[in-house]
């Protein structure tokens, strides 16, 4: 099916829009991530990074980055002919957190990055999402040269209450980008179920 159209003779489908977050730190790979599944060109507002940023933009870990976003990363994905994902990906920075709760209004879910190398950089998106009742999935960007761990080791660092999904992932890769975002409808759709089953009850 294309976009827009379906099957002769059927009548076309509706598709349902959801709003998916990208979010944690600096050089994490979330630029990356939407722009691996992004079945459009994606919007990107990043610049250069300067020496008059350098005392609060640490690269190290990721020297060889010299881009940051400074606004937000937008791309679109259709999981399905009636499911289409659109993606906001979040500044790292946290100079730029005041633009989150403006992205949030109305997200479904959210995917938190994080790097093994650097993980205490995902701690503040970790903790925003979790303040404020937003489902969320961990994403465990594995970059090259980056030591591994196992899951539960992550998991544990990271404090996650044993409802929230962890998975690794490849930002660059789109079919293991895909399996992270199904991840992220698939665990906002259960914590709504576990909601309505809790007020009917």
């Amino acid at each position: 099916m294309i976009f827009g159209r379906s099957q002769r003779g059927e009548p076309p489908v509706e598709p349902v829009t959801l709003k998916i977050l990208v979010a944690g730190g600096f050089g994490v790979g979330k630029t990356t991530l939407v722009g691996a599944v992004s079945e459009i060109r994606p919007l990107r507002t990043e610049e250069l990074l300067t020496e008059a940023g350098r005392p609060v933009d640490d690269v190290s870990g990721v020297e060889g980055k010299h881009t940051t976003t400074v606004a937000m990363d937008f791309g679109r994905i259709t999981l399905r002919e009636d499911l289409v994902l659109y993606l906001f990906g979040t500044p790292g920075q946290e100079r730029f957190w005041f633009m989150w709760d403006e992205l949030s209004e109305g997200a479904l879910g959210a995917v938190v990055l994080a790097d093994t190398r650097r993980l205490e950089d995902c701690f503040a998106a970790v903790d925003y999402f979790e303040r404020r009742s937003i489902p969320f999935v961990v994403g465990v960007n594995c970059f090259e040269g980056s030591a591994r761990y196992p899951a539960d080791t992550v998991r544990q660092a990271l404090d996650l209450d044993a409802d929230v999904p962890l998975v690794m992932c490849d930002a660059r890769d789109r079919e293991s980008v895909k399996e992270v975002l199904i991840g992220v409808v698939q665990h906002a759709m259960a914590q709504a179920a576990d909601r309505r089953r809790t007020v009917t009850t």
